[in-house]
């Protein structure tokens, strides 16, 4: 079977275009200028990609950013009174805290910390609630980005049985919840699986649509899927190899060589579901701005 690739950086690049064109008429008739702000601890090097990332993203659009930086020895406390000091600030729409951030920090605590108006990572509670009953809320980044891949290429969610391998609060549940909402981009039989669940490889291959996201490369194979299935692939793993200037190679969660052929449509990695992800965070920070959820 030929398969197609849903190729993320070409849609990501299509929306980016579409938030430039309303940032620039916002700013024509007197508007404000979107403001993203974002919190980085430490040095991780994926993290730091991440947020350069995302300022680089904002910069494109026509946003500003602001980054505040911290060392891993950052306390709690300070940490939390940051926060509510961009809480406090009119001028900055969104704010995201990078994760992961050291353990000595709970994490529920920061995320709760940040005003659900400027959660545009769209991880408070009041967020994923709203999401779970169909209110209006800042959806999370990447689940919104895998939405948005299947529905501008007109791949049909209603009906269809979809399978989400994987359980995280910022990707499994949010999008098995987002995939089974009664709308336009939803209407899909949804299961979710995840490290206990028995018998996956004869649940997968039920599947009309697979969304892997276990955190495990290559975990997903051609034997997993049946023929003509849509499969997305959340997972990111850095390979080393020497076929690469820079020694490393990115993977998936799934086995692409041997299970795009069987699919109808297929992410690469890179290239899918990441450059999504950051697009996805910018239409949270643009309706932030317009307050367009909370007034």
């Amino acid at each position: 079977m030929s398969y197609q690739l849903l190729n993320g950086k070409e849609i990501s690049a299509q929306i980016k275009n579409e938030i430039a064109e309303e940032v620039k008429q916002i700013i024509a008739t007197g508007g404000k200028q979107p403001h993203l702000a974002a919190i980085l601890v430490g040095t991780d090097g994926a993290s730091e990609t991440y947020v350069a990332g995302k300022v680089k993203s904002c910069k494109q659009v026509g946003f500003k950013s602001s980054l505040f930086r911290f060392n891993n020895s950052v306390s709690e406390d300070e940490l939390i009174s940051k926060i509510k000091e961009i809480n406090a600030d009119d001028n900055i729409d969104g704010l995201i805290v990078q994760l992961p951030i050291p353990e000595h920090i709970s994490e529920n605590k920061i995320i709760e910390t940040i005003d659900p108006k400027k959660d545009v990572d769209g991880f408070h509670p009041v967020n994923i609630g709203k999401m779970t009953i169909g209110l209006p809320a800042y959806i999370s980044a990447t689940p919104k980005g895998i939405s948005e891949l299947l529905k501008r290429n007109n791949i049909e969610t209603s009906g269809k049985h979809c399978v989400v391998i994987g359980r995280s609060n910022i990707v499994g549940k949010p999008v098995s919840i987002l995939l089974s909402q009664k709308n336009e981009t939803g209407n899909a039989t949804v299961t979710l699986c995840h490290s206990r669940t028995k018998n996956l490889k004869e649940i997968t291959l039920q599947a009309d649509i697979i969304i892997a996201a276990i955190g495990k490369l290559e975990f997903v194979t051609a034997d997993m899927i049946k023929e003509g299935a849509v499969v997305v692939d959340v997972g990111i793993h850095r390979v080393k190899s020497d076929k690469t200037k820079s020694g490393w190679k990115l993977k998936g969660d799934v086995k692409f060589d041997e299970v795009a052929p069987k699919c109808s449509y297929i992410t690469p990695v890179p290239g899918g579901v990441g450059p999504m992800t950051i697009v996805s965070l910018l239409q949270n920070t643009l309706i932030a701005s317009k307050k367009e959820i909370y007034k």
